[in-house]
């Protein structure tokens, strides 16, 4: 079986993209734009809201190593999926929380995981994320890449990246990269 790619968008793209890394069966992660109407966006256009996209990570993976449905577990588990256009101070459209899904098997997967979690009732509130139709994705700007990796002792990182990561790692322990 091919490997696949899997667009997600949880807030900030450094926190999604730094716990994929660690996630056994995914290849690569890349930071970048998508669900907007701006060609070749920069990070300061995506960063006013006004062109629609959202702060994203193009996962490649194994499918045979972890299922899609098991991405999104994961995705779901790492931010507030019940906050409409916001995680934590980041604030605004570009912030969403959406799966960016490539063909009807991962929109009907998206779907089903979804109403698997609000049966569980995991959080107080309902699931606020949207379910888009990839279209365009463009890479972000090459210091936005393992931006965590590279830059762990920056403030934001260590404020709010670093600690997803840990509750990511904790989480899924029998999950992570075997060095």
């Amino acid at each position: 079986m091919q490997n696949q790619i899997a667009t997600l968008a949880g807030g900030c793209f450094w926190c999604v993209e730094a716990v994929f890394d660690d996630l056994r069966g995914v290849f690569s992660v890349e930071s970048g734009y998508t669900g907007g109407h701006v060609a070749n966006p920069t990070y300061r256009q995506v960063c006013t809201g006004a062109t629609g996209h959202a702060e994203a990570a193009r996962i490649t993976f194994d499918p045979q190593q972890i299922s899609y449905a098991d991405l999104l577990r994961v995705f779901f588990s790492v931010h507030d999926p019940t906050s409409l256009n916001r995680q934590g101070a980041d604030v605004g459209t570009q912030y969403r929380s959406a799966i960016f899904y490539h063909d009807e098997t991962q929109k009907k997967t998206a779907e089903d995981v979804i109403r698997e979690l609000e049966v569980a009732r995991l959080w107080p509130d309902p699931i606020v994320t949207t379910l888009e139709k990839m279209d365009l994705f463009y890479p972000a700007e090459d210091y936005h890449q393992e931006y965590f990796a590279n830059n762990p002792n920056q403030p934001y990182c260590q404020a709010i990246v670093a600690p997803k990561v840990v509750k990511f790692r904790k989480q899924f322990l029998d999950w992570l990269k075997t060095k």
